[in-house]
């Protein structure tokens, strides 16, 4: 059971914590219901955790505080799955292995005794997850040739190939694809699969290995030989993580930067690599056992404890930002004997915004002032462009004189400068041509 509650279990588990019900009510853990919750949580991890040595350690600790009287002034029943959940990451130091006290979750999954409530307990999965679109957020083309993916869980869900089918042709026709992981927090390597195949053209590839204890089985995971629709197996691959990118989302991540087919862009993960399931303790706790240990066929280890590191460390505030101008440079690479790039005047638009250039203040006022039907004006330390009467656009410094409206982006201005002295305003266009107004009061 608990090898097919691979991640998705870690999802399920988090994602009831926060609605499943309010504070007000809560029953006092009196010391009985307290040793049968250690007791149940050590027999569990002797059974299931991946590395029996560790299970035998957390639960010789958790037995010995509790025989010492160690959780006999926690009363609060989450105060104590946290202290619980604490005595064990002390030990094994992995993230995944953690206890809830959550009565809902545990009567969900307790659902499946008979046949008719299985079925129950899968219709219900079914629909959080068709709610939340399978974790499926946003699919659109960022810039000519530039895809961008933005999902927040690898679901597991039967119908959940549907969502990523239609996703992935959507953005069939990328050059480009930004696959972003900033808020993903794992699930389903099923998933991982079908996304991964989609980046091969066809020849399958040996993406990841699963050991799992009870069975004794290792599970080797390759691409798929089919998929619905196109493949984007020539379209380089940036992928976006955070420090909250965590379990099948660092698999993805890590699967993909050791086959040497993606770039990731941001921070380094969280450090889970155990794959396992949430298994009940009690009628009012569960505990996430992780029961398996990936093992990378090129590396042969994993990102357990460490995380992935990226490619390119920035912020993950900035990752889409550098991504993005990234892959527009790569493609204006590409293209630069011909004369007409389609590239090269968004790459210098991205490029002006993921890395800003400075400009000195008492320089800012050298631009200010009227140059025919067109106004530089300096308001709160920011230069902004007016044409007429019309609306007031923020400009960016892009250095040379010249800068972009972010909100018009066929559109720049070059200051013309006669023996240093700017003389006139050239707007310039993704189209090639220009026009030019003068200064209206020369100094």
């Amino acid at each position: 059971m608990i090898k097919r509650l691979i991640f998705f279990g870690f999802i399920i588990c988090l994602s009831f914590i926060p609605k499943a019900f309010s504070q007000e009510g809560l029953t006092a853990m009196d010391a009985t219901k307290k040793k049968a919750v250690v007791d149940s949580i050590g027999i569990l991890l002797l059974d299931n955790y991946v590395f029996p040595e560790k299970a035998k350690e957390m639960q010789t600790l958790i037995s010995a505080n509790q025989e010492a009287g160690k959780y006999d002034a926690i009363l609060d029943p989450n105060e104590f799955a946290m202290k619980i959940t604490e005595d064990l990451q002390s030990v094994s130091h992995d993230l995944h292995l953690r206890v809830r006290y959550n009565p809902r979750m545990i009567a969900e999954i307790n659902m499946t005794q008979t046949p008719e409530d299985s079925v129950k307990f899968v219709q219900l999965m079914e629909q959080r997850a068709a709610e939340d679109n399978y974790g499926f957020e946003e699919v659109k083309m960022l810039s000519h040739g530039v895809g961008y993916l933005k999902f927040n869980g690898f679901s597991g869900s039967p119908k959940a190939g549907e969502a990523a089918e239609a996703a992935m042709n959507f953005l069939g026709n990328a050059q480009a694809l930004i696959i972003d992981l900033r808020q993903n927090g794992g699930g389903s390597p099923d998933m991982i699969q079908i996304l991964s195949s989609y980046l091969y053209n066809g020849d399958r590839v040996h993406l990841n290995d699963f050991y799992y204890r009870p069975e004794n089985t290792t599970e080797q995971r390759w691409t798929l030989p089919y998929v619905p629709g196109k493949r984007l197996g020539d379209a380089d691959v940036y992928v976006l993580t955070s420090n909250r990118t965590f379990s099948a989302a660092e698999e993805f991540t890590y699967n993909l930067k050791n086959l040497k087919r993606a770039t990731i862009v941001g921070e380094t993960t969280g450090g889970g690599a155990h794959p396992g399931g949430v298994i009940p303790a009690s009628a009012e706790f569960g505990v996430f056992v992780p029961s398996g240990r990936a093992i990378n066929p090129i590396t042969q280890t994993n990102w357990e404890g460490t995380g992935v590191e990226p490619d390119i460390k920035v912020a993950s505030g900035d990752a889409l930002k550098e991504a993005h101008y990234r892959a527009v440079n790569a493609l204006a690479e590409k293209h630069q004997d011909d004369p007409e790039n389609p590239y090269a005047w968004t790459r210098d638009e991205l490029n002006a915004l993921a890395h800003p250039v400075s400009m000195r203040m008492e320089d800012q006022g050298t631009y200010t002032g009227s140059y025919g039907p067109r106004t530089i004006s300096l308001e709160d330390g920011q230069l902004f462009y007016r044409r007429d009467q019309g609306t007031n656009y923020p400009l960016v410094y892009m250095g040379n004189d010249r800068f972009l409206i972010e909100e018009i982006p066929y559109f720049r201005i070059h200051f013309i400068r006669e023996n240093d002295v700017i003389v006139a305003i050239e707007g310039e266009y993704d189209d090639g041509h220009t026009d030019r107004n003068e200064k209206n009061i020369r100094p």
